[in-house]
């Protein structure tokens, strides 16, 4: 199985919960950012390095970050160039998926977070920057 397909099962996974907390949104940001290329919108790297800072540094639910994107897609500003790590973390989509559903995947789901951000860390002062702008 693809990468990309196992992904696709995870979205079935966290999607199925029907969560308050809508730890969906944390798994797309952390895939997005895990497999971000030099073809991939700057947009579309920014808005997973700021869900993946507001949820490990902030505390954020997936909720409260789905909300924050829709404030900072207010912004119609060109977004800054992302230096890509050749390394993106340790963990994947397919160690999450190995751990049995329910709270060891959901836990999983959360080092896969810190793993992703983490391998982005030269990156964390712009990722702020962006996020205290456009969340004013």
């Amino acid at each position: 199985m693809t990468a990309e397909e196992q992904f696709h099962e995870l979205s079935f996974y966290t999607l199925s919960l029907h969560d308050k907390y809508f730890i969906h949104q944390h798994i797309v940001d952390a895939y997005a950012a895990q497999t971000a290329d030099i073809n991939t919108k700057p947009i579309k790297i920014i808005f997973a390095l700021a869900g993946l800072y507001l949820f490990i540094e902030k505390k954020y639910t997936g909720r409260e970050v789905q909300l924050a994107h829709v404030q900072m897609a207010k912004n119609k500003t060109a977004w800054p160039a992302i230096i890509l790590p050749a390394k993106r973390g340790n963990i994947n989509v397919s160690d999450v998926l190995a751990k049995p559903a329910g709270k060891e995947r959901d836990d999983m789901i959360q080092q896969w977070c810190v793993s992703v951000w983490e391998a982005y860390q030269n990156n964390r002062q712009t990722v702020i920057q962006i996020v205290e702008t456009t969340l004013q």
